[in-house]
């Protein structure tokens, strides 16, 4: 910051010893301009008369300082020579008295700007020491600058706003690996339970069998928990590749390959598609659709429904089912977050459906949001922009 500080007071100061060499220039040609004939003015009636002839005199001026004041032709060359000396003199003392003052008020000036230039970059200091300071423990800290409005001031609140937001997604990446790690290690624990609790003591074949069936299911459970994680940092990262996708296309094969799944769960789905196109990836848009209505399936209860619909404004998806608190609704997209407690039901999923939903839509500059039903059960909405 030291040559900052060097920058901004050769600046200020630069400016202000200009600035006093313009005005010690100003003042001396205003005073030179008048001087001598001021000095004229002063000194000629104290001159005494002489008597020159005609032909020796000098001739008077013919300027309105001759007009107005009243001299013998004798007066004048003394006048004369006494007013050159008395302003030669005058002009000499007032070029040493400014260079003088000149000097001091460089120096005055050097000093101010520094000063100057320490208290505007005061601030600058305060971030960049806060900034060196920060790390995963202390992200709380903020800069919190107590100063008038101003750019220093818009750009140290810039910086509370940018922590707040580090702070945020530090704190959901660290709850990520948590309930990642746990949901990681239930299935390894029922795998390695099932393995030397089941097999143990020279077990029957049923139970041999029951076991297989028990770790391929938890495999699967594995593998769709991996699979959900691969995409969900896939749809992290952005689109790679867009292209024109039908989305209510999209629907109705999503809403076909769940069918068999609805009629096992005894829920009727009522899709309501109107042609809309978006641009995006297909796969990430299809697995979108595919997450919102087996969540609106998995989380409802025999005999219920789910309504799809999709229209220029996105899609959006309400199922019936279990009484969902309004205020967990915006934690259900966040990676891991249930309604309910996790009851390891086949198909139940990991967690990720709406975490995936809610990346998808971003990456396809869209949003999502969700209420909760007067009744029970979600609806979920999903704004995504449209093609012409």
């Amino acid at each position: 910051m030291n040559n900052e500080r060097a920058r901004l007071t050769a600046l200020y100061g630069g400016l202000l010893v200009l600035a006093g060499v313009l005005l010690m220039g100003l003042v001396y040609v205003l005073v030179s301009d008048g001087l001598y004939s001021s000095v004229m003015t002063a000194v000629a009636p104290a001159v005494p008369t002489y008597q020159l002839n005609e032909a020796s005199a000098p001739a008077l001026p013919s300027s309105d300082w001759a007009q107005t004041t009243v001299i013998q032709p004798g007066q004048y060359a003394v006048a004369r020579k006494v007013s050159t000396a008395a302003g030669d003199a005058a002009l000499s003392r007032l070029l040493t008295v400014s260079g003088i003052s000149l000097a001091v008020y460089s120096a005055l000036s050097v000093a101010l700007a520094w000063w100057m230039a320490g208290r505007v970059l005061r601030p600058v200091g305060v971030i960049t020491a806060r900034a060196r300071r920060l790390s995963g423990s202390n992200l709380h800290e903020r800069i919190a600058l107590q100063a008038p409005p101003g750019e220093l001031k818009e750009l140290a609140d810039t910086f509370d706003g940018m922590l707040d937001r580090i702070e945020q997604l530090v704190a959901a990446r660290q709850r990520f690996a948590a309930n990642a790690a746990h949901e990681l290690r239930t299935p390894l624990a029922v795998q390695r339970a099932a393995a030397e609790i089941g097999l143990a003591d020279d077990p029957p074949p049923e139970k041999v069998a029951w076991i297989r069936d028990k770790l391929i299911d938890t495999a699967d459970n594995s593998e769709q928990l991996i699979e959900g994680l691969l995409l969900l940092a896939v749809s992290d990262e952005g689109l790679r590749r867009r292209e024109r996708v039908g989305l209510d296309a999209t629907t109705a094969t999503v809403t076909e390959a769940l069918a068999a799944e609805a009629q096992e769960r005894a829920v009727t789905v009522d899709v309501e598609a109107r042609p809309v196109s978006v641009q995006g990836d297909p796969v990430l848009l299809d697995h979108l659709v595919h997450n919102l209505v087996a969540n609106a399936l998995r989380h409802n209860h025999p005999g219920g429904t789910v309504r799809v619909r999709v229209g220029p404004g996105g899609l959006e998806v309400a199922n019936t089912g279990p009484v969902v608190d309004p205020a967990a609704v915006p934690l259900l997209f966040e990676p891991f977050r249930r309604a309910q407690a996790r009851r390891h039901a086949p198909g139940e999923g990991a967690g990720l459906g709406l975490s995936i939903v809610a990346s998808v839509a971003r990456a396809h500059g869209g949003d999502v949001g969700a209420t909760a039903n007067p009744g029970g059960g979600l609806t979920a909405r999903v704004t995504l922009p449209t093609c012409a």
